[in-house]
């Protein structure tokens, strides 16, 4: 009988060393399969989600400046839906819509939040001070109180300027240089937009250097556009000069139409409008702002607080002349102007 029971003992002990050897066996088994899964998790880190903030009615209206944000992101290694995601969100024209647009995407936590013009950049601003933004372009970060300085932004904004007050007065020159009897332009642009005003105000000064009065036309409304040819053709106006905006920019196609019909000669400040039919456009090249854009994103996804990155001013300006519009209201480009075209519509 004793001897039973130490067999039956040793045979238990035997069983419970084999259970607890399979025990433990199982336990590092799933500890290792935990570590590896959390290792690969560490190698392969989440995709960054950049916002895109316009007021712009689709991505259609903004489809040159998109392309050319992506490849400046492409030649940084970032190939959208694979290693970096971009949530779009359009205002589509409605202004007082950026806020809940830009709040959106502080509720997304996207990683950095691009902005495209004025109108988008102060949204993104009042919805948060810690997403870090980038500004595709402003007219004037550091007087409409985007950031502390050009050098030194000083906050969660950085991005690019486009040094509109100065370019005002080159398209008053060129403008003077194509109708050298020049003596009163009328000049469209929108005194709500930020920044404007003082746009406004540099414009007015640059030609009264030209000795070329001014006759100021607000849009503040689509019906506004035709009124304003109108009391230009009435106020005896020798050309047009289109100052752009949001609301003078997503109605291109009808103010090169009405330019056309008045028989002024127009300059405009981007070349979508020349692109559409208006005469002659002078001012930085959009498509290198926003491609230069997506360095600012890479150097903040890699660490970078914007506070750090100076807001960087153009570098690279374009001149496009349409001689089909030339032609339509019976002009004449002068052949030194022509020459200095960077792009010419025949």
């Amino acid at each position: 009988m004793r001897k039973n029971s130490v067999l039956i003992a040793q045979h238990s002990a035997l069983y419970w060393g084999e259970a607890m050897t399979t025990i433990l066996f199982l336990c590092l088994t799933i500890a290792m399969m935990v570590a590896g899964a959390t290792a690969q998790a560490q190698q392969q880190p989440k995709i960054p989600r950049v916002g895109f903030l316009s007021a712009a009615s689709s991505s259609s209206d903004m489809a040159v400046r998109i392309e050319a944000f992506r490849q400046g992101l492409r030649v940084l290694g970032y190939v959208e839906g694979k290693n970096i995601v971009i949530e779009y969100r359009y205002a589509a024209g409605k202004l007082d819509r950026l806020p809940d647009l830009a709040a959106e995407l502080v509720r997304l936590n996207v990683n950095v939040i691009v902005t495209a013009g004025g109108e988008a950049t102060p949204a993104a601003k009042k919805a948060t001070s810690t997403i870090p933004i980038v500004m595709g372009f402003d007219l004037d970060p550091v007087g409409n109180g985007l950031v502390t300085s050009l050098a030194r932004p000083g906050g969660n904004i950085t991005g690019l300027s486009t040094l509109g007050l100065e370019i005002s007065g080159k398209l008053i020159e060129l403008l003077k240089e194509i109708v050298p009897s020049l003596s009163q332009v009328a000049v469209l642009g929108t005194s709500t937009q930020p920044g404007s005003a003082h746009l406004l105000r540099e414009t007015e000064l640059a030609a009264r250097a030209f000795g070329v009065k001014v006759q100021l036309l607000d849009i503040l409304g689509p019906k506004d556009i035709e009124t304003a040819f109108r009391a230009a053709g009435k106020g005896h106006a020798d050309g047009v000069l289109i100052l752009g905006g949001f609301l003078l920019n997503s109605h291109r196609k009808q103010v090169t139409e009405l330019a056309v019909k008045s028989g002024l000669p127009a300059i405009y400040i981007s070349p979508e409008y020349v692109e559409v039919g208006g005469l002659m456009s002078y001012g930085v090249s959009f498509t290198d702002l926003y491609r230069r854009a997506a360095t600012y994103v890479d150097k903040i996804l890699k660490g970078a607080k914007p506070a750090d990155l100076p807001v960087e001013q153009p570098t690279k300006f374009e001149l496009v002349i349409n001689l089909k519009t030339a032609k339509q209201i019976g002009f004449t480009i002068p052949p030194n102007v022509l020459v200095r075209a960077d792009k010419v519509i025949r």
